[in-house]
């Protein structure tokens, strides 16, 4: 979330080694700075990069340090260093990010919708879907929208249809949850899809991390480069 490009001259090999292609983008600012704007933006991609994992399907691998905004300031590869750059400092820890981290772990661990063990079919299993996708304005996504490019996408998880079952031969059900993506540099407005459910609570906005409770219109406001999860509910309240 701070370098361009790679930092590696303390390997002693001209900033030769390492991968140029970093993946990644610093904010509008290569490392340190003092820019609330620029620091405010970081710490919101790292909990979309955090609960963009923690909600994906199958085995979860964190990098240790991650979870507390650990940085190697831009040494790609550090191998080769036995200093601050490749240490974890144990002294200073972005415990903020360690509290959205233990929410998106605990988040993981009681919804199974999350860790299926079985592919989704992507078709209605007992009358409904298991997996849904949707657009901004609700519609669920075509072969079209996915060649387009789209830069926000809805995910619908229907927790009652998981062909799981516990170690008792039960069929295990949960919660079911809609996981909103928007990789847009502006806030746009959600049209919720009423097809997979009329009310809804939110329970995750990596854009304000205090935010939740039931969401009562059928258009959700949400902020740019942001990640939502709503949890359906049966009826309003």
């Amino acid at each position: 979330m701070s370098y361009n490009d790679k930092h590696n001259e303390a390997n002693g090999e001209d900033n030769k080694d390492g991968e140029n292609y970093n993946r990644s983008w610093n904010c509008g600012v290569e490392g340190d700075t003092s820019d609330q704007g620029v620091l405010s933006l970081r710490r919101r991609q790292q909990r979309n990069f955090l609960a963009t994992l923690l909600l994906s399907q199958g085995v979860t691998m964190l990098l240790g340090g991650d979870e507390t905004g650990r940085t190697q300031h831009g040494n790609n590869n550090a191998y080769c260093q036995d200093n601050e750059i490749s240490w974890l400092d144990w002294e200073d820890q972005d415990e903020a990010l360690l509290e959205f981290t233990r929410r998106m772990i605990a988040l993981r661990r009681e919804h199974p919708v999350l860790r299926r063990r079985r592919w989704f079919q992507g078709v209605p299993i007992r009358g409904s879907v298991d997996i849904g996708w949707c657009r901004p304005d609700g519609a669920e996504m075509s072969d079209e929208d996915w060649d387009s490019g789209i830069g926000s996408v809805g995910v619908f998880l229907n927790g009652e249809a998981i062909t799981d079952r516990d170690r008792r031969g039960r069929r295990v059900t949960d919660d079911s949850l809609l996981l909103l993506f928007n990789g847009h540099h502006e806030p746009i407005e959600w049209t919720l899809p009423k097809q997979w459910g009329e009310w809804w609570d939110l329970i995750v906005d990596t854009a304000a991390p205090e935010r939740e409770g039931n969401v009562s219109e059928q258009h959700l406001p949400m902020a740019a480069r942001s990640v939502v999860v709503l949890l359906r509910r049966e009826e309003s309240s």
